[in-house]
């Protein structure tokens, strides 16, 4: 059991919905006190009700975390209730699907803002917090899509995604003098709304490309994170682990019939 969580103050960007409300309901479950960050006051409110009824103690901010001063004031609003910053699971992403022939350059500079300036914005207005502590832990929300595999329709997100994971290498180095530590987790296919949103022909068809033949769960992102997250894993920074039930290792569909 990962002790070092309890009582820590976490942000969770996104946190409202997907893999952000299973990241916050694993942290909470170890006695963390998480700030949820999003731009849906509704979502907000539920995933509040969610983990206050956990008996943890929780509070949300509205936050752009595309918008400087949003973030700011996000970080300030988690140390007014908390009292300080001690992990930042920076999480919020989005994924709308088209391909190039059909993306308007506004949404490729709307996605990188959201998936990847954010991971920027958001870290940085955290690390005065960090220092004061005098450590801190972050971990970014990445994909496999992008650094690993590629989509039709993603190009946007891919590049964002792996984006991320160059930023990381370089932060980590930069974070060090706080001790502070980075990681990444990178989810295959996990079971949200947003991908339940494409349909079970495409959960199906995935699930069948996994050699676990299953698509997974928020929890199991929460976990990775939690792990990131601990004094367990203190000596770990720059670094991303794929959470992806081996989608990534068959070499063809012929490998998978062969299990």
């Amino acid at each position: 059991m990962l002790t070092s969580i309890r009582g820590k103050s976490v942000i969770v960007t996104g946190g409202s919905k997907g893999i952000g409300r299973g990241i916050a309901r694993v942290f909470a479950a170890q006695g963390a006190r998480i700030m949820i960050a999003a731009r849906g006051k509704e979502a907000s409110e539920a995933v509040l009700a969610e983990l206050r009824g956990m008996g943890a103690t929780a509070e949300a901010v509205a936050c752009d975390v595309a918008d400087w001063e949003s973030v700011q004031a996000m970080v300030k609003a988690t140390e007014a209730a908390f009292g300080g910053v001690d992990i930042l699971c920076a999480n919020a992403g989005i994924f709308p699907q088209a391909k190039m022939v059909d993306l308007d350059p506004g949404e490729w500079d709307r996605v990188m803002a959201t998936n990847l300036k954010s991971a920027f914005l958001t870290v940085k207005a955290c690390i005065p917090y960090f220092e004061k502590a005098g450590k801190g832990r972050v971990i970014l929300t990445s994909s496999i899509t992008g650094p690993v595999t590629g989509y039709p329709g993603w190009t946007h997100y891919g590049a964002s995604k792996a984006g991320q994971l160059g930023f990381l290498k370089t932060a980590s180095m930069e974070l060090a003098r706080y001790n502070t530590t980075i990681n990444a987790v990178m989810p295959g296919n996990i079971v949200t709304e947003g991908l339940e949103g494409l349909g079970q022909a495409y959960l199906d068809t995935m699930a069948a490309s996994i050699p676990l033949k299953r698509l997974g769960a928020v929890e199991d992102i929460g976990n990775a994170a939690l792990f990131f997250a601990s004094d367990e894993a203190g000596y770990i920074t720059g670094q991303q682990i794929i959470v992806d039930g081996g989608q990534i290792l068959p070499e063809s569909l012929e490998a998978i019939a062969s299990i």
